[in-house]
């Protein structure tokens, strides 16, 4: 049972897509307001450009969340890093 819940822990995988999502509608939400104020005169334009860069951001969140689910939980983990010294090559 402890095995199965390593495997597919949700509560992991919803936190991370939730947190990825939001991230990046935010990100590209501001991206695309200032695009539009920096290229665009009207404001139907301007806000074109912010519900541009909105779906843009939740489309490459959902992509990545549906990646996300589809693998094991064990690819949440952030990498190792190891604790021994780097050698560079000719010193010892």
């Amino acid at each position: 049972m402890a095995e199965n819940r390593k495997e597919y822990d949700w509560d992991a995988k919803w936190d991370a897509c939730l947190d990825l999502s939001l991230r990046r509608f935010v990100y590209s939400s501001v991206a695309g307001a200032f695009t539009g104020l920096l290229l665009f005169r009207s404001p139907a334009t301007r806000w074109a450009s912010v519900a541009f860069g909105a779906g843009a951001g939740l489309g490459s969140a959902y992509s990545d969340c549906s990646r996300l689910f589809d693998s094991p939980t064990a690819n949440l983990r952030p990498p190792q890093v190891s604790s021994s010294p780097v050698s560079q090559d000719g010193q010892e």
